[in-house]
């Protein structure tokens, strides 16, 4: 009866406890001001390419240019659309980064769980092999991986000793084959599934459940950041690509948007308010990527080195 008589309208409520709030501390203070300020100094170059792409030629070569334009020119972006095949060129990107993506994730989980959850003889061997393989250099691997595109036995014309024709070059093979996978991956993938409760395995095998299903079925949707984090590296990674396809492929029907870019460099010297425009315009995409899985982009990093 109490009770009902407290929550009447107009009757008096009990007085609240005041909740003390910490008083920031100086440090916290500093550490916010110096993050804020790199996070500045970091977007300057992206606020800078996006005013640059709005300016005219004329007013880009002036000494005495500020900052913003004087004239906001939105043409230029549909003048760098027409200057080269940009639509093949992004749809040709587009392409390449999601096989890119979607192979990464199938084959490297798959190995990342098989190294974490299933013992066999040479695991762990294997496993520092991947972490040698982080530690060489990405443009060491390109003549090597170069020449097994050329000299691919019985592709391009070439005989079963590789002679004779161009192999994968200037195909779609050489142009997903050599990143469908990468060591970085398989780490990240072995050290989110060696962090799932054993409990989970043993339950579904109980339950009859083969090792593949377990691994479908149980243990990987529960790295769901792992699978973000992955994504967006592998397809930040292919769509920014420019000196492999540059090497492997000659026709403008394979021509990735990075290196469609090169043809605002001319002998006169770079049209910037053309390669400003579309090179906003090949960076738009990733950044719309990052801000829709940043949470678990941010927390796929945090957690990878627990373990």
């Amino acid at each position: 009866m109490a009770t009902a008589e407290l929550h009447k309208p107009g009757a008096a409520q009990p007085p609240r406890p005041e909740v003390k709030r910490k008083p920031v501390s100086a440090g916290r203070i500093a550490l916010y001001a110096t993050l804020s300020v790199i996070s500045l100094l970091m977007v300057v170059p992206f606020i800078w390419m996006v005013l640059t792409s709005l300016k005219t030629p004329v007013e880009i070569a002036s000494q005495d240019a500020g900052l913003l334009p004087e004239h906001w020119d939105f043409g230029n972006y549909t003048e760098a659309l027409k200057a080269a095949p940009f639509a093949t060129y992004a749809r040709n990107s587009f392409i390449i980064a999601f096989s890119h993506t979607v192979l990464n994730l199938l084959i490297a989980s798959m190995a990342g769980y098989a190294l974490a959850r299933i013992r066999f003889r040479g695991s762990e061997v294997i496993f520092y092999l991947f972490i040698a393989a982080l530690m060489i250099p990405t443009y060491t691997k390109v003549l090597p991986e170069f020449l097994i595109v050329r000299f691919m036995p019985l592709a391009g014309g070439n005989d079963l000793f590789g002679q004779g024709g161009s192999g994968w070059l200037d195909t779609w093979w050489a142009l997903i084959v050599p990143g469908a996978v990468t060591p970085f991956a398989v780490f990240l993938f072995r050290q989110f599934y060696l962090d799932l409760p054993v409990e989970l395995e043993e339950a579904a095998r109980l339950d009859g459940l083969g090792e593949f299903r377990i691994y479908a079925r149980i243990m990987t949707p529960q790295v769901k950041p792992a699978l973000i984090t992955v994504a967006l590296l592998t397809f930040e990674s292919s769509w920014n690509n420019f000196l492999w396809p540059l090497l492997v492929t000659r026709t403008d029907s394979l021509r990735v948007i990075q290196v469609g870019l090169s043809v605002f460099k001319t002998e006169n010297g770079p049209q910037w308010h053309f390669l400003m425009a579309g090179t906003t315009l090949a960076t738009l995409p990733m950044v719309v990527l990052f801000l829709i899985g940043q949470r678990y982009f941010v927390q796929g990093f945090a957690t990878a080195g627990l373990k």
